[in-house]
């Protein structure tokens, strides 16, 4: 007996299959038709290999259920485990300007800061989750910008811990141009990891990411604080934002990480919210277009990886890990249910929280629909049992929604109900402006085009991005 799976052709003469277990596997067209047709015996050469993979039950159904109940629990194990990620923005106001911004639109007054008080009150409820693991991300604007209230926080939660036993990770997101060495000395004397933006070489980063007062560019100052940190030991993570500008500069936006020692890039779509969504004519672009940029970037990277660099792109290894390993990452877009509520917790400078990261853009554009409280008159409890909270984890269970749950990409993909709601006011739609669809099912593409070659080089460096 067959088990259900999806399908797609991807030549002439091959598909690949995929299942609810996150298996895959290629067949001809000959075996393809033999397993659609319930033909396939115990004497044929791929009999064993799908079986293995579930794609074939076999004679006991109960004895196929209880061999799989542990591989089910493991990939949704995130579900039952308590919102591990609380991201705190801490202030609106930024002293640069990037053109792309989703913390923002441009009716906002940007002079808002989170209070110590209030500060306080959102790591209590954040130590409220049941998760023995939590991280702490304190973001803007630039939060910087309000880092005494940064410094509470933080000293707030490890004292709050010492009854508490947590493990908790802090990471601050930065620019970094306010960054000196009080502040660092704090973030290193307390485990905080940094995070800043980097979108490549100068032409590029300074188009996109410009000083609010003057605008002139950013990037000189930027790389001037990255080289601050590394010749201080100090190890830091990028992340890359993709403009129209970008598109022209593959090569040179991973030669700029590259000369900067920063070995690893994430190269991230747009997304329509916020500034982004009213400058879209002048800074975005088409799915096809991304994914030309992304294939030229991925194929540099791995020419440099062959050569002995060692070079990884992120949004690879989220994919490659589900793909190759059966383990998600708590990257909240790509789980079913997505990570709202459920895997993170979203702390505005007013005290009110989000369902996540991208709920609390939408309230910048004056929709407030993913408000799930405040921290001065509601619990964790009351967040997580909310109808907005059910409501956007079933918004977001692609297994069943239409478009995703017969996709052969489904096992390792997700959506974000946010985002559709910005584009079609339907949490569950998805129209030819949410280009992250077809953005994903491309990377995810490109990887199983080189999974399905096994050249034995290129799934060296694929496997050593995830181990």
């Amino acid at each position: 007996m067959i088990n259900y799976f999806n399908s797609k052709k991807i030549h002439d003469d091959k598909y690949i299959i995929t299942n609810d277990f996150g298996e895959f596997a290629f067949l001809d067209s000959d075996h393809y038709q033999k397993l659609v047709r319930d033909k396939i015996t115990d004497e044929d050469e791929m009999y064993e290999l799908l079986c293995d993979k579930g794609f074939i039950i076999g004679d006991s159904k109960e004895a196929f259920i209880q061999d799989r109940i542990n591989q089910i629990q493991n990939m949704k194990s995130y579900c039952a485990i308590g919102t591990s990620l609380h991201i705190f923005a801490v202030t609106n106001a930024c002293n640069l300007d990037c053109l792309y911004c989703q913390a923002h639109s441009r009716s906002s007054k940007l002079d808002g800061f989170m209070s110590i008080e209030t500060g306080k009150r959102a790591v209590e409820i954040a130590m409220q989750s049941p998760n023995k693991y939590l991280t702490f991300e304190f973001q803007g604007g630039e939060p910087l910008l309000n880092f005494d209230t940064v410094k509470e926080m933080i000293l707030y939660s490890k004292k709050l811990n010492q009854d508490n036993k947590k493990t908790i990770e802090y990471t601050i997101v930065t620019n970094l141009t306010r960054m000196n060495d009080d502040i660092l000395d704090f973030l290193v004397s307390n485990n905080v990891s940094i995070c800043t933006s980097l979108d490549g070489p100068k032409e590029v980063h300074d188009f996109n990411r410009p000083y609010r007062k003057n605008g002139s560019g950013s990037y000189d100052d930027v790389v001037e604080k990255i080289k601050y940190l590394q010749n201080k030991g100090i190890r830091i993570g990028a992340i890359q934002t993709t403009t129209r500008k970008s598109l022209d500069y593959y090569k040179e936006i991973i030669d700029e990480y590259d000369a900067l020692d920063i070995n690893s890039v994430f190269i991230r779509p747009l997304t329509p919210l916020g500034l982004a969504e009213s400058s879209w004519e002048k800074i975005g672009y088409t799915a096809e277009e991304f994914l030309r940029f992304y294939r030229n970037i991925f194929e540099y990277i791995m020419g440099k990886n062959k050569d002995g660099k060692v070079f990884f792109e992120m949004h690879a290894t989220y994919f490659l890990k589900k793909m190759l390993h059966g383990f998600s990452y708590n990257y909240m877009e790509l789980r079913s249910p997505c990570g709202a509520a459920l895997g993170q917790l979203s702390y505005y400078y007013t005290g009110d929280v989000y369902t996540c990261d991208e709920g609390r853009m939408m309230s910048e554009m004056g929709e407030y629909s993913f408000k799930l409280g405040d921290v001065y008159n509601n619990t964790y409890s009351d967040f997580i049992s909310s109808s907005i909270c059910k409501t956007m984890c079933k918004a977001s269970i692609i297994e069943s929604l239409p478009k995703c749950n017969d996709c052969v990409y489904q096992p390792y993909c997700g959506t974000c109900p946010v985002v559709n709601y910005a584009s079609t006011k339907d949490l569950y739609s998805k129209n030819s402006k949410d280009y992250r669809c077809k953005a994903y099912k491309g990377i995810m593409g490109i990887l199983f085009e080189i999974i399905e070659r096994n050249d034995e080089d290129e799934m060296n460096v694929l496997y050593s991005w995830i181990e």
